[in-house]
């Protein structure tokens, strides 16, 4: 990982906790697999302990860790530098995904509830205007019964369900993988993406970025959303065609809160900056901060499983990596 990320991830009381089970020197980060200390480091390591940065662990990094036996990811998504020859040697992988789909989850719970509530726009317009931009109590205007669609079951979109029970709100679920008995052990109604399209107010993305995903919402998607709804991505920006969004943007119809875009960061001259129906924000939704060492601990707990004797509670299932985050 990153060197600068490994204090926010194992803060002292959790390296404590690492150093009690494993031998270790957090010193020795590897940003680069080929370079000669890192190789000799390597050339002993039984677990690979990795985050945000770890370079690609492809055959020359992995014939150098002759004795790896087990990767503990400090993040979410391995897709960015493990390789299927991880798998094939038999080498476990773990992955905090689950803990850092909590922050993520509580974001979008917040912002689905200052969406229904119109809050973005009547912002905009207090501060325009400085006084009440209103009159009467706003029809239209509200949580209560208000339709969110979820698209895509995933760690986020399950713990997003969780956290949206005590609302009254109408929640409702989209998922080619989810079948009607799941959908109602989630306690959502399930129903063709087209439909939740039609029939929400506000969506929220939580599917993985694949082939089958790219542009998941475009013209015609977008078209599908009845006026005055909100689109929230605090999945992939890919899975939104931008072009269409701004499009839509620019009648006024919609409105949109991004958290991830395409391409990452927005080019300055992008109007998705300016357009007074979006929201945008530099992916934080995921953790950041003291959020981060919620990642080391599940980190830590797997190490001292693995030291016990145990089995990993977190394993990154390679089968289903294609259509997972």
């Amino acid at each position: 990982m990153t060197p600068q990320n490994v204090p926010l991830a194992f803060p002292p009381e959790l390296l404590a906790r690492l150093r009690a089970c494993v031998e270790i020197d957090s010193t020795v980060v590897a940003q680069d697999f080929s370079e000669p200390g890192i190789r000799e480091a390597l050339a002993r390591t039984e677990i690979l302990i990795t985050g945000w940065g770890c370079p690609r662990l492809d055959p020359a990094a992995l014939d150098a860790a002759p004795a790896l036996r087990a990767v503990l990811h400090a993040a979410g998504s391995v897709k960015g530098f493990t390789t299927p020859e991880v798998w094939r040697r038999g080498i476990a992988v773990s992955s905090a995904a689950a803990a850092n789909a909590l922050p993520v989850a509580e974001y979008t719970l917040a912002m689905i509830l200052l969406a229904g509530k119109d809050v973005f726009a009547l912002r905009d317009r207090l501060r325009d205007r400085r006084a009440f931009p209103y009159d009467g109590i706003l029809p239209g205007t509200g949580n209560y019964g208000r339709r969110v669609g979820i698209v895509g079951a995933s760690r986020i979109g399950r713990r997003l369900i969780e956290l949206l029970r005590p609302h009254d709100l109408a929640v409702t679920l989209a998922d080619p993988y989810v079948d009607p008995p799941e959908a109602a052990r989630l306690g959502v109604p399930l129903l063709p993406l087209d439909e939740l399209l039609r029939t929400c107010g506000i969506i929220s993305l939580h599917a993985p970025q694949t082939a089958e995903t790219h542009h998941l919402v475009g013209a015609r998607e977008l078209a599908l959303m009845p006026a005055g709804s909100v689109l929230i991505n605090t999945a992939r920006g890919a899975l939104v065609d931008h072009e269409a969004l701004v499009a839509e943007l620019r009648t006024g119809r919609l409105s949109a809160v991004l958290d991830v875009t395409d391409p990452e960061p927005l080019p300055a001259d992008s109007p998705l900056y300016d357009l007074p129906n979006a929201f945008v924000t530099p992916h934080l939704a995921g953790s950041l901060g003291n959020e981060v060492a919620r990642l080391g601990r599940v980190v830590v707990e797997e190490a001292e499983r693995l030291s016990s004797g145990g089995a990993l509670l977190h394993t990154v299932d390679h089968d289903a990596l294609e259509r997972t985050a």
